[in-house]
């Protein structure tokens, strides 16, 4: 990690979704977990594609688009998170295939200004009977689309 944490450009693409830092998901020394970094992540990413209709709710036949699983997850820490309070997910699409997706995130302050980790993680869908890999559906795609990163 290091001393200052990056200052980061106006949002140009992708959401920023707000989440809360609670005393308790500090560790030993103050600061946030490492491991609590993704748990946020995949928490904003539900939430966002909750909003669009996309979600678990315990059947995997049914789940659809949501019968998905992390293929890689990578991470690296900018500077630490040390009280607890509001802070923001920004996320977004690097690519979206036809049974994959690569999601990038940054974990910053609630206004999206200063990160301070950012990484990316590989899905792919499945299919809930085989568990192979299986093409999303087209209003996952469309919803997709409004996330991804331009090209540039």
């Amino acid at each position: 990690m290091t001393a200052e944490a990056l200052t980061a450009p106006a949002l140009s693409h992708g959401r920023l979704v707000p989440v809360t830092v609670h005393f308790d998901d500090l560790d030993a020394l103050g600061l946030l977990h490492n491991a609590r970094y993704p748990l946020m992540v995949e928490r904003a990413w539900a939430q966002l594609w909750q909003e669009h209709g996309f979600h678990f709710e315990g059947d995997w036949a049914a789940a659809g688009d949501a019968c998905n699983a992390v293929k890689e997850l990578r991470i690296s820490y900018e500077a630490p998170v040390t009280k607890p309070g509001a802070y923001a997910v920004h996320l977004w699409l690097e690519r979206l295939g036809n049974t994959g997706l690569t999601y990038g995130f940054r974990f910053c302050s609630a206004d999206g200004a200063v990160t301070y980790a950012h990484g990316s993680r590989v899905l792919v869908r499945l299919d809930a009977g085989t568990l192979r890999p299986a093409p999303w559906s087209e209003g996952f795609r469309a919803a997709g689309r409004e996330l991804l990163r331009p090209a540039g």
